[in-house]
């Protein structure tokens, strides 16, 4: 009975809306219009929810956005545990963020079930092209994972982080002007 409550009231209406929505094109105006009409559907949700075409949210109950997201084109988000994605953070485009693995059953991985850990994207932080975020991983506030890094553990604030799995590659600081540091 919960997970049939669940479907209709979160699931199925959050498929309805991005394949009603697909079709718009990736401008700000429909971006804005997508993230508006998706975000009752999720587990929370702050203002200016910016969502790409193409993306996939699975279990959208357990998925937790704050202000200022911007998810772009082809990301999918599987949340068996809990997805958090705090303000103000950029998920490239074609980002994949699971929040379980599979666990071994009968010396099969097909039928062993699911192991969920959550994940958490801190505030302001930046996934590029193609990242890979996995269960029981942190990505710290204002951290930049570099494209087709994967992110196997958690990652220190104001970093930059790149590689398979993702390391640290140098830290990062604001400039006395308000800009990052290296524009």
């Amino acid at each position: 009975m919960k997970k049939a409550l669940r479907l209709l009231r979160h699931d199925w209406p959050m498929h309805f809306v991005l394949l009603l929505t697909n079709w718009l094109p990736d401008n700000t105006p429909f971006l804005r219009l997508r993230g508006l009409l998706a975000s009752p559907f999720l587990g929370s949700c702050g203002a200016n929810l910016r969502l790409g075409r193409n993306i996939t949210l699975y279990n959208p109950s357990r998925i937790h956005f704050g202000r200022d997201v911007y998810v772009a084109f082809g990301s999918w988000l599987m949340a068996a545990g809990d997805i958090t994605v705090e303000d103000q953070v950029l998920v490239g485009p074609y980002c994949v963020l699971v929040s379980s693995s599979h666990s071994r059953a009968n010396s099969s991985f097909r039928f062993g079930p699911p192991e969920p850990a959550p994940i958490r994207v801190g505030r302001g932080a930046w996934l590029g092209a193609h990242v890979v975020v996995t269960g029981g991983s942190t990505v710290g506030a204002g951290t930049v994972v570099g494209a087709g890094a994967v992110v196997t553990k958690d990652l220190a604030s104001d970093v930059v982080a790149a590689g398979v799995p993702a390391k640290p590659v140098r830290a990062l600081t604001d400039a006395p002007d308000g800009c990052p540091e290296g524009r």
